[in-house]
This record gives structure tokens, C-alpha cells and sequence, in this order.
């Protein structure tokens, strides 16, 4: 109890210092012109594209370590086994190329989005166990291996593309699905009583204990990620889960609807942003 003490304690301290964080309460436009102005004031010498980079972005020691892992990233394996599970022929001879026919030109970029059949948010990851699973498949688990290499490559083949995620104004379910991803990220949650804004909005850019808080913005760029903690490529809804664990607070299952929403709102937050993943982390 006095380790979490210390914790809400330095938090508040930091957050009543660089006092109250952005306020959304608009159309999803005006929230992410709000969310992005927030950033753009909070780290006034990063270049906006350079939030793609997350911490390294706004810490230079930090950077120059990265820099040096980038020069043999771990996660180019990772890559290697993607292509690999990618082009291997599912049982009725057709394959992942059929259900991703622009794979070479990237995809990515296109998730995650509103489907209006479907009533549902879909996320690359999702969309990856629907091919299997429409092809007769068994799907992959979500978190970590051959499915978060397959995201891997995907990504890899996406870098460069701009984030543009659509919230469809003559669909309401579509607004209703981001208002409850904005919803989950700024509700706080878990014994310590935090939200996902608290680390990443509110105290951003400060320490806790020996890790870098990450701004929100450009976060779900580089993802999947290899991690050093993870010795894998892990997807994003791994780090939610973590993220809700670390907090005290229970996870959802990874692809539930409320990590998708989630998903759906943190990714049009970063619009403007370039692709970069996947990436490597600490």
C-alpha cells in the first residue's frame, strides 16, 4: 500500500504542476485538433511527425540508444517470419494475399476502420483471424507469435503511410464506437485509480520510477512492437492489456469490442502521423 501511496502521490504532484490536459468534448475532428494542439504546446521542439518515435522523440539520451538498436533491430526476424506465414497456402489453396490483395502497396494504414455490415470496429489484427477463419482456418492467438509476425510484416510493408482514420458522419453507431474508445481512455480504472490519459496525457514526458511516460500521440504508429521486457513482437492490445494489469485494474480479452474501440480512438488521435512499425521498445 505505501508503494501505490507514493505512486498516486507523485503523480498528482506532477499532474496539479503542469495543471489540467487537454479537454475533449467536440466532434471527433475537433477532439483530435485539441489532443494534437495538446502536444504540440506540451513538446514544443518535436517536429509532429517525430511523435512516430514515441519517448524518443522528446528525450534525447534516449533517442541515441534507440538509434543503435535500430541499426540491428530485433524484430527483423520477426519480419522474415511474417512473410513467411503470409505466403503459405491455407488448405483450399488460396492464402492471405486473397483476403489482403494490396498487401505489397501496404494495408495497414487502412485499420483499423468502421464496418457497416459487420456493426463493428476492425482492426488489422481482427482482420487477420477473419481470413482464416472464413477460409476454414483456425485463428491465431492475438497477443504474441505467428499472428503478431504476420502484423509484423503488414506494418513493415505499410511504413510511410499516412494514418487517416475515418469516422463516418452518416453512420451513429460508427461516432458511438469512438465515443466509447474516448470513453475507456480517459475513465479511470483499478486500484490505482488510473486512466490510460493519466500516463500518457497528463504526465507525459515525466518519470515514473525509471520509465519515460510516452505522449499518447503517435503511440500506435510503431505498433507491433518488440519489446526487451517481451523478448517478442507483441501486438497493441498485448500493451492494453498490460497497461489495465500494471494499474491493478482487469484486463479484457485482446480483439474484445472494447479494445477495439479503444484502438479506434487512439489510432484517430495520431492521424497525420506516418506508419514506422513495427517497432522496438524497451
Amino acid at each position: 500500500m505505501r508503494t501505490v501511496r507514493i505512486l498516486l502521490a507523485a503523480l498528482l504532484s506532477s499532474y496539479l504542476a503542469f495543471g489540467p490536459s487537454v479537454s475533449l468534448a467536440g466532434s471527433p475532428e475537433e477532439d483530435r485538433e485539441a489532443f494534437q494542439n495538446f502536444y504540440k504546446e506540451r513538446f514544443p521542439n518535436t517536429p509532429f511527425e517525430d511523435f512516430a518515435n514515441g519517448i524518443y522523440s522528446i528525450d534525447k539520451e534516449r533517442r541515441q540508444e534507440w538509434e543503435q538498436m535500430e541499426e540491428f533491430p530485433q524484430y527483423e526476424l520477426d519480419i522474415d517470419a511474417g512473410e513467411a506465414l503470409f505466403h503459405k497456402k491455407f488448405a483450399n489453396g488460396k492464402g492471405f494475399a486473397d483476403c489482403f490483395p494490396d498487401y505489397e502497396t501496404g494495408v495497414r494504414q487502412n485499420y483499423p476502420h468502421w464496418d457497416p455490415k459487420r456493426g463493428e470496429v476492425v482492426t488489422m489484427e481482427w482482420a487477420i483471424n477473419l481470413c482464416l477463419e472464413e477460409n476454414g482456418e483456425k485463428p491465431l492467438k492475438y497477443n504474441r507469435g505467428p499472428l503478431a509476425e504476420i502484423s509484423a510484416y503488414l506494418a513493415y510493408l505499410s511504413r510511410g503511410h499516412v494514418i487517416d482514420v475515418k469516422v463516418p458522419k452518416d453512420d451513429p453507431r460508427a461516432l458511438a464506437a469512438y465515443e466509447d474508445g474516448k470513453r475507456f481512455y480517459y475513465t479511470r480504472r483499478g486500484q490505482l485509480n488510473f486512466s490510460c490519459a493519466s500516463c500518457h496525457v497528463h504526465t507525459s514526458g515525466l518519470k515514473l520510477r525509471s520509465d519515460l511516460l510516452s505522449p499518447a500521440l503517435g503511440q500506435v504508429s510503431h505498433f507491433p512492437v518488440y519489446r526487451k521486457k517481451w523478448s517478442a513482437v507483441g501486438t497493441l492490445h498485448r500493451r492494453y492489456g498490460g497497461c489495465n494489469r500494471q494499474v491493478r485494474a482487469a484486463s479484457f480479452k485482446p480483439q474484445s469490442r472494447q479494445y477495439r474501440n479503444l484502438e479506434y480512438f487512439h489510432t484517430y488521435m495520431s492521424n497525420g502521423i506516418r506508419l514506422n512499425g513495427p517497432g522496438g521498445r524497451q
